[in-house]
């Protein structure tokens, strides 16, 4: 029976390559989708790592380090360091800013204290040294020597820092504390958080620890309604490929219904019917999933931010969309059992 499928695929070819790029296509997008939400959630990881911190410090009361907007004093820092358990405490400014390159693009914001704790990873150059001078993210297709205007602040790009984006990929500047004091707080000694080597064994008055985890929590807090939505778009798709699949293979049943009952008459058993067509769905779920992996990975680069499909995403799709291949095909199956041997012997 599987060779009698193979060759019914081979007469409707053309059915059958229209179904498979159609239905590739909302594969890859399935993959995309997939790819958007493993970045949000990386982009949070990576940020939080690359500053190197054990332990954050917030205003207390505070949901955390990225979204508070209860500033503290910078002092405080020198405080916290001779707490037990804490090796070394920074504070930290973070905000949100823009700049032009020509044209007008959002950046986040990253002060921290000269040699301390807040400065990232470098792909190239050197950390800040000195006020007016600025990492940049790769992202902003910045060269070591550039000039950016930051608030009216020129400053001088000496380093480059690679994967240090959040928010959907909005781009990091990271600047000397005293230049980040000076476009948030006017040059007030404020900070947004404290950054500390080893946790904190004691409370701090009017201050609330928190763990890198939660402070990925916070910064991925913004974001749940926008990973809810792309899980939701996954779905649909998913749902488009299942009608796809299905509505081809029952389609195919439809007009082999005399060809079924003749092999019915001839002692087919409803068995052999059902895996062919079963076959047929899941040689078109395979091959449109195989092929959506190429796809995926050729529209990618075309959006605005990375787009991270994990690994296991590939084979994953491959099983899933044999299994939604199998699910849509139902009706088709059905339609294939329910045929009558007498059909056979009889008119159109």
């Amino acid at each position: 029976m599987w060779r009698v499928a193979l060759r019914d695929l081979q007469w409707r070819r053309r059915r059958f390559v229209i179904a498979v790029l159609a239905t590739s296509l909302v594969f890859g997008m399935t993959l995309l989708m997939t790819g958007f939400s493993t970045s949000l959630h990386n982009e949070g990881r990576r940020i939080v790592a690359a500053l190197g911190a054990d332990a954050w410090l917030v205003a207390a009361g505070a949901p955390g380090p990225f979204t508070t907007s209860t500033p503290i004093p910078a002092g405080d820092a020198d405080r916290v360091a001779g707490m037990p358990g804490v090796i070394r405490a920074d504070p930290l400014v973070i905000l949100h800013s823009t700049i032009r390159q020509p044209a007008v693009r959002d950046v986040n914001v990253i002060g921290a204290r000269l040699g301390g704790l807040g400065t990232p990873p470098l792909a190239s150059g050197r950390v800040v040294a000195r006020t007016g001078e600025v990492v940049a993210d790769t992202e902003l297709g910045l060269r070591l020597g550039d000039r950016v205007e930051l608030s009216g602040r020129q400053l001088q790009v000496v380093g480059l820092a690679d994967q240090v984006t959040w928010f959907f990929g909005t781009p990091t500047l990271f600047l000397a504390l005293q230049d980040a004091q000076a476009v948030a707080f006017d040059g007030q000694p404020l900070a947004m958080a404290i950054l500390t080597q080893g946790v904190p064994r004691t409370a701090a008055p009017n201050l609330e620890v928190l763990s890198n985890q939660q402070a990925r929590a916070d910064l991925e807090r913004p974001l749940v309604r926008g990973a809810q939505s792309i899980d939701f778009i996954s779905a649909l798709l998913w749902l488009v490929a299942a009608g796809i699949i299905g509505s081809i293979v029952y389609l195919s049943a439809l007009e082999r219904l005399r060809e079924f009952a003749v092999l019915k008459a001839t002692g087919a058993s409803n068995r052999s019917l059902l895996v062919g067509l079963a076959l047929q769905a899941v040689i078109l779920s395979a091959t449109a999933a195989v092929l959506a992996a190429g796809i995926a990975r050729l529209l990618a680069p075309m959006f605005p931010f990375t787009v991270e499909v994990p690994p296991l995403a590939f084979p994953r799709l491959v099983v899933v969309a044999m299994l939604v291949g199998l699910a849509a095909s139902a009706a088709g199956l059905q339609r294939a059992v329910s045929v009558q041997p007498a059909l056979a012997f009889g008119g159109p």
